[in-house]
């Protein structure tokens, strides 16, 4: 049985109903942290498994993974030790599961040296995958585009984009990952440690984000630069935490380091077609499709 953690998840969500195209339901199973969510309800009358999972209870994840062959574990939405902590015992739940393979999403640019925390979160868990005896698949997934999205949320309406100084990143749709997830998880073995960057075609900065809504609307799009202090300051006036600040900057310095710029055809090869474009990302968020 293949087991998806965090499948009511933006990640997978779409993952489990990708699968579903591709193996039978009763091979599915997912783990969750509250079944009575509807997409869990959705997905247990299709005929998935649905068991609810914690990566703080491993007697949660013993029962949530029992009989799995193998298993995915979707990274949490958290950065710091906690995180890895949590990965980690994920890990030994689907060790302990007796799971032949064991994938995990992690993010292109993982790595210990990384100046975005997530990467070296990243780094840490894969690093565990290696040490824990039971063959994985990290998945080097791209930089999500709804990230970009959601730094554009003040823009939407101003025109005007005002963030530290960045590089290009290879921005890449969920729907697109989950997809090449899929075919990663019904063709077993296919790639055996960490993928190849999953990317989309391009690399674009805010700029080119830019130039792409002023084209898409008609409307002036400006980007201007914020210095990274005075961006930090923002962010807590507005009550984000001061360590989920700092956080958040990596993202601008690992990027101005070409951390997430290269472009991979991997995914493309997965697909069996080009990736949805940013343009396509940014049409739908600004003008409705």
């Amino acid at each position: 049985m293949i087991i998806v953690t965090g499948a009511t998840g933006q990640l997978g969500r779409q993952v489990v109903e990708r699968l579903l195209a591709r193996v039978p339901a009763d091979q599915v199973g997912v783990s969750v942290r509250d079944p009575r969510k509807a997409q869990a309800k959705a997905f247990a009358e299709q005929g998935v498994r649905v068991r609810q999972g914690s990566f703080t209870d491993a007697g949660s994840l013993a029962h949530a993974f029992e009989g799995a062959t193998q298993v995915l574990i979707v990274s949490v939405d958290k950065m710091g030790d906690e995180c890895v902590k949590q990965h980690r015992a994920a890990i030994e739940g689907a060790v302990a599961a007796g799971a032949r393979r064991i994938l995990y999403t992690s993010q292109m640019g993982a790595g210990a040296a990384s100046r975005f925390q997530a990467c070296r979160d990243h780094a840490a868990t894969e690093e565990a995958l290696r040490d824990c005896g039971v063959p994985f698949t990290s998945l080097r997934n791209g930089f999500y585009a709804a990230s970009a999205m959601h730094f554009l949320d003040h823009a939407v309406e101003s025109g005007r984009i005002e963030l530290p100084a960045d590089g290009p990143v290879a921005w890449t749709a969920h729907a697109d990952l989950a997809e090449a997830t899929a075919a990663i998880l019904a063709d077993e073995g296919c790639f055996d440690g960490p993928t190849p960057p999953l990317t989309g075609t391009q690399a674009l900065t805010f700029d080119d984000m830019a130039g792409l809504a002023t084209e898409l609307t008609g409307r002036t799009f400006t980007r201007s630069t914020a210095p990274d202090g005075r961006f930090r300051d923002q962010l807590v006036d507005q009550g984000v935490p001061a360590e989920t600040a700092d956080q958040l900057l990596g993202i601008f310095a690992a990027s101005r380091a070409d951390e997430f710029a290269t472009v991979d055809p991997t995914l493309t090869a997965l697909l069996g077609r080009e990736p949805v474009t940013l343009g396509a990302v940014l049409r739908e968020r600004l003008c409705g499709g």
